[in-house]
């Protein structure tokens, strides 16, 4: 019985600490929702000063709901498993109800019987009356067990209770908990409601002024494009070159590749769908390839890698081991860093704070800058592709889980 008791108490505090942990994880979460919802907040009251940036205002307001939904799913997250943990308690403590008044039932009579041969007259009587020596003893040892076991029996009570009271007292917290989560949920749906009605309004005033606003998107489009054939001339130019110091002078579309870079790019290749995200914390805002307007229907936007949005100042790392092949300042891209593996090039830009340069050798998860975040905007976005010799790829077919 008390080997149980032990067990059950330890099994219970485990349990507290496991939760405990869940806890935090789910808060740290949580906090960093809320803290995304006032950053776009933000953006979007610094976008509504200038006409011009509507579509900024609805970006930012898309992104607010977005993280907005996020919050009310890890909320209700919370909440189901603050039930869960709720019903566990309940059955435990019903469990040890019921375990209470078999153990005090049987405490009880255990009691009347000691009451009716309690005096040391009948302990007497009841020893003397022996046939011999050996019963005697015998009945000598069954009164010490007698006392030992009432004196457990009690001892077992008590525990319980205690267990008892334990549970208790950790299901009132949750219950409490509970209803501010759910709480906290209404508050934060009835906001998103009126976010949705205000993103419903900008929409239809762009709508309103679509030619305008598209002739904006082709614009940034352009200036998007204008940047990739500038990487894609630094690809064709780190292929001539190493041809060139191979001997090959024709060929410009395909590395020459070394037993060594034979390796690197085999190891990159055999690495598909597992590789690290270039950022230890972010999220794809802007996904690879052909995909229509986020507002304005009808119109096509092109994105030769991916867009990541992270935390100001955060680190930018090497996907996979390899060798700068380049480190340069591109207008409208900020610094831009590219690490060459075997035939594969990975390309980083909108950094700062580079802290590589060409030709050094770099492994995986080293850190070759920081992303730089745009002072009018707030965003903290990283551009991030992919080539396989002259060719763009899907990154999101290559990062673990993009």
């Amino acid at each position: 019985m008390k080997k149980y008791l032990v067990i059950l108490l330890g099994f219970i505090f485990i349990q507290v600490g496991t939760a405990q942990q869940k806890k935090a994880a789910l808060e740290a979460k949580k906090k960093h929702f809320l803290a995304e919802i006032t950053r776009f907040k933000e953006l979007k009251k610094s976008a509504s000063k200038k006409e011009k940036s509507l579509l900024e205002q609805v970006e930012a307001l898309n992104a607010e709901i977005r993280a907005t939904k996020n919050l009310i799913q890890l909320t209700n997250s919370q909440a189901n498993i603050l039930q869960r943990k709720i019903k566990k308690n309940t059955e435990q403590i019903n469990h040890l109800k019921a375990e209470l008044i078999a153990l005090k039932g049987d405490y009880a009579a255990m009691i009347r019987k000691s009451y009716k041969s309690k005096s040391q007259y009948n302990r007497v009587l009841f020893l003397l009356s022996s046939e011999n020596f050996l019963q005697a003893y015998k009945r000598i040892q069954y009164m010490k067990q007698y006392a030992n076991f009432r004196k457990k029996q009690g001892e077992s009570i008590q525990k319980k209770s205690k267990i008892l009271k334990v549970l208790n007292a950790e299901l009132k917290e949750q219950e409490v908990e509970k209803k501010k989560l759910i709480t906290e949920n209404q508050k934060v749906k009835i906001g998103l409601e009126k976010e949705q009605e205000q993103q419903r309004l900008l929409v239809k005033k762009i709508q309103k002024n679509k030619n305008y606003y598209a002739k904006q998107i082709r614009e940034q489009q352009r200036k998007t494009r204008s940047i990739e054939r500038r990487i894609e001339k630094l690809i064709r130019d780190a292929i001539a070159k190493t041809n060139k110091k191979a001997g090959n002078r024709k060929n410009y579309k395909t590395f020459h590749l070394t037993p060594e870079a034979k390796k690197l790019a085999s190891g990159f290749k055999n690495n598909k769908g597992k590789l690290p995200w270039p950022v230890v914390k972010g999220r794809v805002v802007k996904k690879f390839g052909k995909q229509p307007h986020p507002i304005l229907s009808g119109i096509t936007i092109q994105n030769s890698g991916v867009d990541i949005e992270t935390n100001k100042n955060e680190i930018a790392r090497a996907i996979f081991n390899g060798e700068v092949s380049t480190v340069q300042t591109i207008k409208g891209a900020g610094k831009l860093v590219q690490i060459r593996h075997g035939n594969y090039i990975t390309t980083y830009y909108n950094l700062e704070n580079i802290t590589v340069k060409e030709g050094d050798r770099v492994t995986t998860k080293q850190q070759i800058g920081n992303v730089h975040t745009n002072s009018a905007t707030k965003q903290t976005i990283m551009k991030f592709l992919i080539f396989e010799n002259s060719k763009f790829v899907n990154p999101q077919k290559w990062i673990y889980k993009m």
